[in-house]
């Protein structure tokens, strides 16, 4: 693939955090000024409130009238397309036209579908993932996939058939988890980072604490070649960095664009003080 086909996005997943206040946002900062501030830093984000909430049309017209041109969105599928699969039907409608001001603006990137866990290799998946593919019929998709059991080639297979990406992660290092791998099904290459904190993973009592966890360059170093690679067999990359908590994600995506030397919209970098 030509260089100039080759595009890398790099962002967070999510922007929307009080506890950014401080660390990547300034502490005085409103709520409705924090996308502004994030787009002028970053040139994509991945929105994870759809997941629990479908927004109207309006709140997302609003959205993208606050970042600049070309500036792209990642949308979570809401949860009763990938978790309470039996109401999948009852709210597609609203999703999809949620997404429309942003197709309009020419602001919309792909869809992030998450499965949890508990979704594991079987006929009866299988069918629904191209029950998914009707549904989401035109539109790009990449599918996240938490447990180990569909990293086989026939999984790999089945997206390309689908056209649906593959989501590669970065988490701890137990038992049932994703590994670290490379892999691209379609035209969109993706990669999230969620963090290393395996003491949190499973046993938490507030959701942050999972990913509450710093990358150091070293481990960061370990996937820069692996994403150059996928994106030189792909026409578009995302890269996001989920180990949210008090703006540590934002940290990282900087660090990891200087290794990729893929350049930011604004040369002011993020300085956190931890």
């Amino acid at each position: 693939m030509s260089e100039e086909r080759r595009k890398i996005l790099i962002g967070t997943s999510g922007f929307s955090y009080d506890d950014w206040k401080g660390y990547f946002y300034p502490s005085d900062i409103r709520k409705s000024d924090m996308l502004p501030y994030y787009a002028r830093r970053f040139p994509t984000v991945e929105v994870n409130s759809t997941f629990y909430h479908v927004p109207p049309p309006s709140t997302m017209r609003m959205m993208a009238a606050k970042v600049p041109e070309g500036f792209e969105f990642v949308i979570k599928a809401p949860r009763e397309l990938t978790h309470e699969r039996e109401k999948a039907q009852e709210t597609l409608p609203q999703f999809l036209r949620s997404l429309e001001p942003l197709i309009r603006a020419e602001k919309f990137g792909c869809i992030l579908a998450q499965f949890p866990w508990s979704f594991k290799p079987s006929q009866e998946a299988i069918d629904y993932l191209a029950e998914l593919r009707s549904m989401l019929e035109g539109l790009p998709v990449v599918v996240e996939f938490r447990n180990s059991s569909w990293v086989t080639d026939e999984t790999f297979d089945l997206l390309r058939r689908l056209e649906f990406g593959f989501c590669c992660v970065d988490e701890p290092r137990l038992k049932g988890l994703m590994p670290r791998i490379a892999v691209a099904t379609s035209p969109i290459a993706y990669f999230r980072f969620h963090g290393r904190n395996a003491e949190k993973w499973w046993k938490h009592e507030e959701p942050w604490e999972r990913y509450d966890y710093l990358y150091n360059e070293d481990e960061l170093k370990e996937w820069a070649p692996r994403i150059k690679r996928v994106a030189d067999e792909s026409e578009k990359t995302y890269v996001f960095f989920n180990n949210h908590y008090q703006g540590k994600a934002a940290i990282n995506a900087t660090m990891m664009a200087k290794l990729l030397d893929v350049p930011l919209p604004s040369e002011e970098q993020v300085s956190m003080p931890f």
